[in-house]
């Protein structure tokens, strides 16, 4: 009984410490005491390779920027957007610029995320970034200029309000027209960027967060279980209700009953 609390106390001892730390430790006390901790050694094998794998598809996330860091550049800011396809609501950019080196686990395409994932990123990307910004372009903007055109006004948005600006800035294939910084468009840059990965993260959960509010506002058409996309309960509701002011008169007019 006292060797299992002893090794339950071990187990907490090293609870906050990360996996090669623990294994360290692990290794030092067995062979300090001789205590079986075999099992608790496995556990924390399993956490490192884990661990290991995760920092792997980290850096290679992390190639566009090192490129440009090794031509001097310094401030390199990942600019995306969400909100493109729903039927209802802004759509939401986001600009960021990461510090050198920064390494943030899970940070992914916001898309392959869980909302919990995206809600605990999004407090350490605003936390650790050296600047970000946030633009938008709400529906009546979307419906008089496009969607494309409103996604370039809510980035061109949200880089302006870096500070510093960047001398480099990456995008999600989209290429901005009114900015007079050098830009790489890449096509699923959003997979293969960890700066675009960011902003896509805070564009996201931003107009997530707007959305749910709207729910409050209009609660017929169930905006916070779709946040604004084209669902059959969505279309049902719009077909039901008529649209409501934050809906893109653009995007419903095929589904409106007259």
């Amino acid at each position: 009984m006292a060797t299992k609390m002893k090794i339950k106390d071990i187990e907490l001892s090293i609870k906050e410490l990360d996996a090669k730390e623990a294994l360290d430790k692990l290794y030092s006390i067995r062979e300090e005491t001789g205590l079986s901790l075999d099992k608790l050694i496995a556990k924390y094998l399993k956490k490192k390779d884990a661990f290991d794998k995760e920092k792997a598809r980290y850096d290679k996330m992390c190639a566009y920027e090192k490129d440009a860091l090794k031509s001097g550049i310094e401030f390199i800011a990942g600019v995306d957007e969400a909100g493109r396809g729903p039927l209802a609501g802004p759509v939401v950019a986001a600009a960021v610029i990461l510090p050198k080196g920064i390494f943030i686990e899970g940070l992914n395409d916001s898309k392959k995320l869980s909302h919990e994932k995206r809600e605990k990123l999004f407090e350490i990307i605003t936390k650790n970034a050296l600047a970000y910004g946030i633009g938008m372009a709400d529906e009546k903007c979307i419906d008089d200029i496009n969607i494309l055109n409103a996604t370039i006004k809510a980035m061109e948005e949200a880089i302006a309000k870096l500070t510093p600006l960047p001398e480099l800035i990456l995008t999600d294939a989209v290429k901005l027209r009114n900015v007079a910084i050098r830009q790489l468009n890449i096509i699923r840059g959003d997979s293969l960027s960890v700066s675009i990965a960011a902003a896509s993260v805070l564009a996201k959960v931003t107009r997530d967060r707007l959305i749910c509010e709207m729910d409050n506002k209009y609660p017929d058409y169930g905006f916070a279980n779709h946040k604004g996309y084209g669902t059959k309960d969505h279309i049902e509701a719009i077909k039901k209700f008529g649209i409501c002011p934050i809906h893109r008169v653009s995007f419903t007019k095929n589904f409106v009953v007259t």
